[in-house]
């Protein structure tokens, strides 16, 4: 099975795309680009949580929705939300009405603020695992790698939740750790080129 597809544009895309007409521009400006942001960071590896068992399309078409429910994925204000900010979002139809989900990103955003004390940065932490290129030989052929294992292994024993390796996987090739897009996808050497001059977080 191909793993690339036409669009209707001409470019040559990860196949994926054609899943829903919105995954065009989630590829094209997101996906797969390396950052070193911590509130975009945090706020992916909340939604990947999210995502457990779903789609990536349904938490896509409600990320505004996450956005204002979770202030932002500002992690800092996320870590002070108590029970009646549970009960909140366990309510608000706009989200993923998951408690154990809910629970966990709050849980997160503590273990996300000590992380920083500890690291310096949810950046420099989560880039310390960047793999070497060499592990994922063949774009889109893994759900998990053994750097998502270890990562996913270091996380839980931080008292992350949520966090699986195949979770741990799919954040690290949205966030641009590896470089995914398969052969022949437009932005596979776009990737690579920014991938070179990117300044990893210390």
């Amino acid at each position: 099975m191909s793993k690339t597809t036409i669009s209707a544009d001409g470019k040559c895309r990860c196949s994926w795309c054609d899943s829903a007409p919105e995954f065009n521009a989630y590829h094209d400006t997101e996906w797969g680009f390396p950052v070193s942001d911590d509130q975009r960071l945090f706020e992916k590896v909340c939604l990947e949580g999210f995502q457990s068992g779903l789609s990536w399309r349904t938490i896509l078409a409600k990320r505004e929705n996450f956005r204002a429910a979770f202030k932002g994925f500002d992690f800092y204000k996320v870590a002070a939300f108590d029970e009646a900010d549970v009960e909140r979002l366990v309510s608000d139809a706009g989200i993923i009405r998951h408690r154990g989900k809910i629970e966990a990103a709050i849980n997160n955003a503590k273990r996300a603020c000590e992380m920083v004390e500890r690291e310096g940065s949810l950046a420099a932490y989560f880039w310390g695992f960047e793999p070497d290129p060499s592990e994922v030989q063949t774009p889109q052929s893994m759900s998990t790698s053994p750097t998502s294992v270890a990562l996913s292994k270091d996380l839980k024993k931080r008292g992350w939740r949520f966090v699986g390796p195949t979770t741990v996987f799919a954040f690290m090739q949205a966030m641009g750790l590896i470089n995914d897009h398969a052969d022949g996808c437009f932005l596979r050497p776009k990737i690579d080129e920014i991938r070179k001059s990117f300044v990893r977080p210390q």
